[in-house]
Order: C-alpha cells, then sequence, then structure tokens
C-alpha cells in the first residue's frame, strides 16, 4: 500500500495503474502509468494543427498534466499539473464551455495567462484519460473570433479522435 501523503502529492487514485521500476542501487520507483502519454507526439502534432489551421490555443492533457499544447507559452504550460477546475470538468465527462458572466477558469495550477474556453475529457474503454482544452488570452473573452459551435465541435472531435486511437 502506498502511503496517503504520497497518493495525494503524486495524484494517485484507487485504481490508477502504475509503473514500478527498480534502479541500479535497488531503490524501488514508482511513476503513474499514463495511457495518453504513449501517444504524446501525436497529440502535439493534433495540437499544433488545430492552432495553424483554426488558430486556436489548444493544450492536452493525461490525468496529472498538460502533455502537449500548441499557441501558448510552451514554458507555462508543458508539463505543468493543470488546475482543479480542469479536475472537476474532467471527472464530469461531458463538455464544457465557458458563458458570459461565468468564472474564468485557468487551465494550469499557477503562471497561466490563458483561460479556458471550451474543454472535453478524453475517454477510451470508457475510462478517463485525459482532456482537450482551447484556451483565449484572460485579457480576452474566450471564444472571440471563433464560433463557439464550430469550437465545440473541433475540440470535441479531438477528444473522440485521441480516445479512440487508445483503444486501437
Amino acid at each position: 500500500m502506498i502511503p496517503k501523503e504520497i497518493r495525494r502529492t503524486m495524484r494517485i487514485r484507487e485504481g490508477d495503474p502504475l509503473e514500478i521500476y527498480t534502479d541500479r542501487e535497488g531503490e524501488v520507483i514508482f511513476k503513474k502509468y499514463s495511457p495518453i502519454g504513449e501517444l504524446a507526439g501525436f497529440a502535439a502534432q493534433y495540437a499544433e494543427t488545430l492552432h495553424k489551421t483554426c488558430s486556436m490555443s489548444v493544450i492536452i492533457c493525461d490525468r496529472d498534466a498538460v502533455i502537449a499544447c500548441a499557441g501558448v507559452p510552451r514554458k507555462e504550460y508543458a508539463d505543468k499539473p493543470f488546475s482543479d477546475e480542469l479536475e472537476r470538468i474532467i471527472e464530469s465527462r461531458s463538455l464544457y464551455v465557458w458563458r458570459e458572466g461565468s468564472p474564468r477558469i485557468t487551465a494550469v495550477e499557477e503562471g497561466s495567462t490563458h483561460c479556458i474556453s471550451c474543454a472535453m475529457p478524453i475517454l477510451a474503454e470508457g475510462d478517463l484519460i485525459g482532456c482537450v482544452a482551447s484556451l483565449a488570452p484572460a485579457d480576452r473573452a474566450p471564444g472571440e473570433g471563433m464560433d463557439p459551435d464550430l469550437e465545440s465541435k473541433l475540440v470535441i472531435t479531438a477528444a473522440g479522435f485521441l480516445g479512440r486511437q487508445l483503444e486501437a
């Protein structure tokens, strides 16, 4: 059994898959297994394509951190743990779209210059794997410059496609 404090720090939930290694000195190393991490290169290409073709700022997360981003400062997002609010969106298993008058939600815990405009959890075989989110600069209204229905469809498509890649 892994101590509670370590589970909390590493965001390990009951049933989360772990990789267990030993190093040359015989120390045991626990690493959370990320199925979408196997697709990190592919996810990065997908995010980059959405950014280039649609001018969307996009992040793609596994269950712990941002694994790919495009259209936002890489230093601010890459490998950063996401916010508690984004965790709630992922846990909801449904599409989130920012609406006028709603509070702004940042994607990562600290240092974020962008807010979530639209987010869709990634599901593979019924399991929560991560999330695709479009972002808007914090000083602009989310969805400004893009049709919200189109933005939602693009995010839903990206999440669905990545989920199916993991099922294959």
